[in-house]
């Protein structure tokens, strides 16, 4: 099958997400959480697919969509580790054959799409059935370039009136569907791996420090709070230990997801446990609005909410981490 890739590819702003098949299910809700944070705009296609619309993500991130698509792949790889396959085209039929390719990302322009689906077998058609798949090729119709070709009339007279109409529309890569968001996920995780199993008290509360920044900050840029948090750590050998915990109330204040996360790892006593990685993750997410905010009478504490929109603002002017705690600027500097 013949791909496409384009670093350049402007027009396909639409990609698909598709997870190989035995993904489980809180791989692809992780998954999920991950896509939101390159682009909000999000469809989700249980079991194991997604739909994206990029168009608006081009000049925030000043990326291609085949750039958007290899981050969210890295992204999955690396912190997940489950691999997709993603196509990008300017509609939902187009990107959601490409994502069928052999290639990790195929990039399909508006100008490329005829040369792209002429050559195709006419099973590869998204949303063909194979008893529509058995008519059209009993009448010779094999490739979506031939289904193409012939009048809507006799594709409708073998397949009958709408659904004919439809599948010639796709074979001439026309799907005005748009990508209608469907709502995040009702969590969102993250988590650190160690380069090596670690008893380094500094080291497993330096990374909850990190987790609690990029969480907070995800959550304000989605406009949701939090209403508990759950900790998953791993040890040497395999095992884990799992903790949850109801915030006092629903927040998406770094320092408030730092206390908690804090506290629940403090009551493991792992003095002694060798750690090899930590998820965390938010739970019952709903949006920022539904909650009112206590107003505390710690100096420390309101001094650093009123700093977060300033923070929130520089780091999206120059990129996630330009302005962070002072301990991790340590960190990642040693």
């Amino acid at each position: 099958m013949g791909t496409v890739r384009q670093a350049g590819a402007v027009g396909a702003h639409v990609l698909h997400v598709r997870c190989r098949p035995g993904t489980g299910e809180a791989e692809y809700r992780a998954l999920l959480s991950l896509i939101c944070d390159i682009s909000p705009v999000l469809q989700v296609l249980p079991p194991s697919a997604a739909l994206v619309d990029v168009a608006g993500a081009l000049r925030y991130w000043d990326a291609s969509p085949y750039d958007l698509a290899q981050r969210i792949r890295v992204r999955a790889l690396a912190h997940l580790n489950v691999d997709v396959r993603i196509g990008a085209g300017p509609n939902w039929t187009v990107a959601a054959i490409a994502s069928k390719g052999p290639l990790p990302v195929t990039v399909v322009t508006p100008e490329q799409v005829r040369g792209f689906l002429d050559p195709l077998p006419v099973g590869m058609m998204h949303g063909i059935g194979p008893v529509q798949e058995r008519e059209l090729t009993s009448f010779g119709l094999r490739t979506i370039g031939a289904l193409a070709a012939v009048p809507e009339s006799t594709v409708q007279r073998i397949l009958g009136g709408r659904a004919g109409r439809l599948l010639r529309d796709r074979a001439h890569g026309v799907d005005p569907r748009p990508v209608t968001p469907t709502g995040l996920p009702g969590t969102t995780s993250e988590r650190r791996l160690f380069d090596a199993d670690t008893l380094d008290p500094a080291l497993i509360r330096a990374s909850l420090l990190e987790t609690a920044v990029v969480l907070g900050d995800r959550l304000r840029r989605r406009g949701q709070i939090a209403a508990g948090l759950a900790v998953e750590v791993a040890f040497a050998g395999g095992s884990t230990v799992n903790r949850t915990r109801q915030l006092p109330e629903p927040s998406h204040h770094t320092d408030d997801l730092r206390s908690a996360l804090y506290r629940m790892v403090d009551g493991l006593h792992l003095q002694r446990a060798r750690v090899r990685g930590i998820t965390v993750t938010a739970e019952r997410l709903r949006p920022a609005g539904t909650a009112g905010g206590q107003i505390s009478l710690e100096r420390v504490r309101e001094n650093r909410l009123r700093a977060e929109p300033v923070m929130d603002k520089v780091n999206a002017k120059f990129g996630p981490g330009a302005v962070r705690p002072a301990t991790l600027a340590w960190r990642k500097a040693g």
